[in-house]
């Protein structure tokens, strides 16, 4: 018998369809709800664009929180996760929700370069929409929580304070014998570039890597690796497993600071 494909996630959360329209409906919600300034460019591409949500109650400059989506690189969008300005904003935080363009009409090193000019425009302008440019954390899921980890490369322009990856993707070669490879054809070259356990971080303040405990094995042990290979290097870096979570679920769980992840996302916005 095949092993099974382990990065299939319909596979292993069987209401996957359901988690899509929650995100799409409770993001719907937030946008009608929370103040914002959607679709913000913010560098060079189709889809380099964000949706910038802010506060009930402003005084002052406020903390800013960007949040890369998921999507194995491929599918996806910005509005499908309004749904995290909930907490970031609850916390007193501007929250930018990015989006990139998608695989395979890009290659990585495009997204990648699009992920940092992001962070660096938030940065940059930040005085144009009451941010604290001295006050930036991250948080991304999947493969934004590997997209995340290249603002923390020493070859990264903005380097933030915190960053809170979750259910991340950090060895991509794996992918090559899965389903996604048809499609993403990830090269030698790529594998050896964009996979976290194998790149020179310089690191933030704190790295909190999350995975849910009703995930895929792989997900685990890059997770794992990867506090490891931080913790060897002399960064602060924590693992947690979040219990009753799968890799879909996980990510909704921002949106409410009554979770685990909802409570360290709230503790970043400072």
């Amino acid at each position: 018998m095949a092993e099974p494909d382990y990065f299939r996630t319909r596979d292993h959360v069987p209401d996957f369809d359901e988690h899509v329209a929650w995100y799409r409906a409770r993001s719907s919600q937030t946008r009608a709800g929370q103040p914002n300034r959607c679709d913000v460019r913010y560098g060079q591409g189709e889809n380099a664009s964000l949706d910038l949500f802010f506060p009930m109650d402003r005084g002052g400059l406020a903390p800013i929180h960007l949040f890369i989506h998921g999507g194995y690189w491929r599918m996806f969008d910005k509005s499908d996760f309004s749904f995290v300005a909930n907490t970031v904003c609850g916390a007193g935080g501007i929250a930018a929700i990015m989006n990139y363009d998608l695989m395979p009409h890009v290659r990585l090193e495009t997204i990648v370069g699009q992920v940092r000019a992001c962070a660096a425009w938030l940065v940059a302008n930040a005085g144009s929409f009451g941010g604290d440019p001295k006050r930036l954390s991250v948080s991304g899921h999947s493969a934004g929580a590997n997209l995340s980890c290249f603002l923390v490369s020493k070859d990264s322009p903005v380097r933030p304070s915190a960053i809170l990856a979750l259910s991340g993707i950090y060895d991509l070669a794996p992918l090559r014998h899965s389903f996604l490879q048809p499609d993403l054809k990830f090269t030698d070259s790529e594998i050896a570039r964009f996979s976290p356990l194998s790149m020179d971080i310089a690191g933030p303040g704190e790295i909190t890597l999350l995975v849910g405990d009703a995930e895929t094995p792989p997900f685990h042990e890059q997770a794992r690796a990867l506090r490891t290979k931080l913790s060897n290097e002399g960064f602060a870096v924590s693992f947690e497993t979040v219990e009753t979570a799968n890799h879909m679920s996980i990510v909704a769980q921002l949106e409410s600071p009554g979770t685990r992840p909802g409570r360290l996302l709230s503790a970043m916005i400072c």
